[in-house]
């Protein structure tokens, strides 16, 4: 008997990559696409050594290519996208055709390759600042904050189209930020990245005060997978978080403490370190520990493997830069 076929996009990424070693694990059949534009080759060391895995090299701009990898997929994890929000308005026009355009692309190829199942990474700054914390899933939608936020929410009306249009059914995940291994962008990375070149002296955007909540990154492949499989509905949404939620000073104490590092904190003022930066993030996540998800890993604890991490593989900043 065959193994079951999936396609990953954004495949050599942080989570991506993480959720291809799974489903390889679990005996599945992978096709790994990515541009590499922010995806790391070393990452999908340990699947190119699988020979069920297929590595494509590809755009989601680039139609052919991306047809020829979904066609025959049982399913599309689809979570290749510019992640970039603190700079969105320097280069609006990338958030529309990596994260909408792209997601388009990608609907366009399970429907001629005849896929029917789709599991997108969205986000949970499409809730904007929302006056509703925790925000749950049936929130009603405020004013978009940022480019990121509002490229993704219409992914998610594409899918939704395509699934009543087409017959597909999808699994939406509305992430708060994910940290752990492989972990490459975002403000613990930052951090890390301006201690290692200034052990006495921290830039911090904003006055720190920003309330934010994370989880770990084999927490939340967990969740992925358990509700791709199990999840019965034409479209399931659900918020991928843990509960709680703490202040950027706070992970900074973690991080500097995981150093050994006692630097000036120096804040730029402001309750947001840049635009489309909500000061108070945490999602209501009852929808998903229904289906029977329980997080293993709590937020400090994930905080701290991450700074271990980055700090015994200090080459991923070169490769970032």
């Amino acid at each position: 008997m065959s193994a079951r076929r999936a396609v990953v996009t954004g495949a050599a990424g942080f989570i991506g990559s993480t959720l291809v070693d799974r489903l390889l694990d679990a005996g599945w059949s992978v096709v790994g696409y990515d541009n590499f534009s922010t995806g790391l080759s070393e990452f999908l060391e340990t699947a190119r050594a699988n020979r069920n895995f297929t590595l494509v090299r590809g755009d989601l701009l680039d139609p052919p290519t991306l047809d020829a990898a979904v066609a025959g997929a049982e399913i599309v994890f689809h979570l290749a996208a510019n992640a970039d929000v603190r700079h969105g308005t320097e280069h609006p026009r990338r958030d529309l055709e990596q994260n909408t355009i792209g997601t388009f692309n990608v609907l366009e190829a399970m429907r001629k390759g005849g896929a029917k199942r789709i599991a997108f990474s969205s986000t949970g700054s499409i809730y904007g600042e929302h006056h509703v914390v925790p925000t749950p899933e049936d929130a009603p939608f405020p004013i978009q904050t940022s480019l990121y936020g509002a490229s993704k929410l219409a992914g998610e009306g594409l899918i939704q189209a395509y699934c009543e249009g087409f017959g597909m059914s999808a699994a939406i995940f509305r992430f708060v930020s994910v940290l752990g291994e492989r972990y490459t962008h975002g403000h613990v990375f930052d951090f890390c990245r301006k201690l290692f070149a200034d052990p006495a002296r921290l830039p911090v955007l904003g006055d720190g005060k920003q309330r934010k909540s994370y989880m770990y990154v084999q927490d939340c492949v967990g969740a992925v997978l358990l509700a791709a499989e199990s999840c019965t509905d034409k479209v399931g949404i659900f918020n991928l978080g843990i509960d709680g939620s703490i202040e950027v000073r706070q992970s900074i104490g973690w991080i500097t403490d995981e150093l050994g590092l006692q630097p000036e904190l120096v804040f730029a003022g402001g309750t947001r370190g840049w635009i489309g930066d909500s000061p108070l993030i945490q999602l209501d996540t009852a929808r998903i520990t229904r289906l029977g998800w329980v997080p293993q890993v709590g937020i400090e604890a994930a905080v701290r493997r991450t700074v271990r991490w980055l700090a015994a593989n200090r080459w991923v900043f070169e490769r970032r830069a």
